[in-house]
């Protein structure tokens, strides 16, 4: 009896498997299927250069960034920080989204887009952080001579009690 019921079992299982094996088969080649139309998008008559995309791009992942660090005081200041980017270069948000769509079309294009906007904000970083730290120095500096002022203060004062 035992024999039976796991011979039973195993034709279950195996019909199951066949089941499923030919669902998946069925679903990948409708996938595949539907996937065949894709088209690219045609270059716009207005399409932004690459390498002020590079500078727009670069704009636009700071924009992003501010948005994640502060966007209550950006919101309470009523900024637009993409129409700030947007008369920057003089562009239209129309002329931004049809070149950035022709680029991305293109994955190596668009990939070395982004190694140089990346690139470009490591440098950024570079910039920023060698500032920050003479901005530090100077500020350091200013301390220790208010440190002296204050030393001095209290020496005279010192001084004009003891005659």
């Amino acid at each position: 009896m035992k024999g039976k019921r796991r011979e039973k079992r195993e034709e279950t299982e195996d019909r199951r498997l066949k089941t499923v094996t030919f669902t998946l088969s069925f679903i990948s080649v409708l996938f595949l299927l539907s996937c065949q139309d894709v088209k690219k998008p045609e270059m716009p008559t207005n399409l932004i250069s690459k390498e002020k995309m590079v500078d727009i791009l670069s704009d636009v992942y700071i924009s992003n960034a501010t948005r994640n660090v502060n966007n209550k005081l950006i919101r309470q200041k009523g900024l637009q920080l993409d129409s700030l980017i947007y008369a920057k270069y003089e562009i239209d948000s129309l002329q931004f989204v049809e070149s950035n769509g022709f680029y991305s079309a293109n994955l190596k294009t668009y990939g070395k887009l982004l190694t140089n906007v990346q690139s470009r904000l490591k440098k950024l970083k570079i910039e920023k952080d060698s500032l920050y730290k003479i901005a530090k120095k100077e500020d350091s500096i200013l301390k220790a001579k208010n440190k002296k002022l204050k030393i001095k203060v209290f020496d005279s004062i010192k001084l004009l009690k003891s005659n």
